[in-house]
């Protein structure tokens, strides 16, 4: 059962689930507000643990209106593109055979098909970003598993909209935006490091603050680095 609850000039999005804890999200690229509250709890009990976080919840939005936006891509010629946060302009080729992209130099040659539109040119694109996180993400993944003593079953990695990744503790699976093959590899070493922490520690608690510094002093340059960066140009949804 979901209700909107009204705070001022404030609305809260609010889904009674079958759940022990309350989870309070801000959405970019506007912020809305989710609260998922245990289906037993009164409204009026949400309603103050919503006023409690009013401060944080606007500190949340502002951080997403200042965030800067990339401008939407039309997949041209001279287009800029980011591959582990260093800049590439595109190159667009004509040719009959199967798409492709690699890169040569400071640019990103785009081969495709003279009819191939918009849309497919950005599947191509999209497409080769996720083979550069699945060809990078094993070593990492290695790497934090001997460091932590934990095991991934298996990593995915798909686009994601409002979150840079996923972890389901009880599949032992991560999951990874493929934006992150756009920033720096720092970054993206971050987001395992912090979607792997969740495998001892499902909650952002203080436990799970601990441990990522335990285990990542620098974590919160990194997490600040990544949020400074241009996000990417969307029609979002939810």
């Amino acid at each position: 059962m979901t209700r909107h609850l009204r705070l001022g000039d404030l609305t809260v999005e609010v889904a009674f689930k079958d759940i022990k804890n309350v989870h309070l999200s801000v959405y970019p690229p506007n912020g809305r507000v989710r609260i998922s509250a245990p289906a037993l709890m009164r409204p009026d009990t949400v309603r103050v643990y919503a006023i409690s976080k009013l401060g944080w919840i606007k500190q949340q939005q502002k951080k997403f209106q200042k965030q800067e936006r990339e401008t939407p891509r039309e997949y041209l010629d001279r287009e800029s593109h980011y591959v582990w946060g260093k800049r590439y302009l595109l190159t667009v080729s004509l040719c009959a055979q199967a798409p492709f992209v690699e890169l040569k130099h400071k640019r990103m040659l785009l081969s495709i098909r003279p009819e191939t539109d918009r849309k497919k040119r950005q599947a191509v694109v999209q497409e080769w970003y996720r083979f550069q996180l699945k060809q990078t993400v094993p070593a990492l993944i290695a790497k934090w598993e001997a460091l932590m003593g934990v095991k991934v079953k298996r990593f995915f990695v798909q686009h994601m909209k409002t979150k840079w990744g996923g972890c389901n503790p009880d599949g032992r699976n991560i999951r990874l935006n493929t934006d992150l093959a756009m920033k720096p590899r720092e970054c993206l070493e971050y987001i395992v490091v912090h979607e792997m922490v969740h495998l001892l520690e499902p909650k952002h608690n203080a436990r799970f603050i601990a441990l990522m510094d335990r285990f990542m002093p620098k974590w919160r340059f990194y997490r600040d680095m990544l949020n400074r960066l241009p996000v990417r140009h969307e029609h979002w949804e939810y």
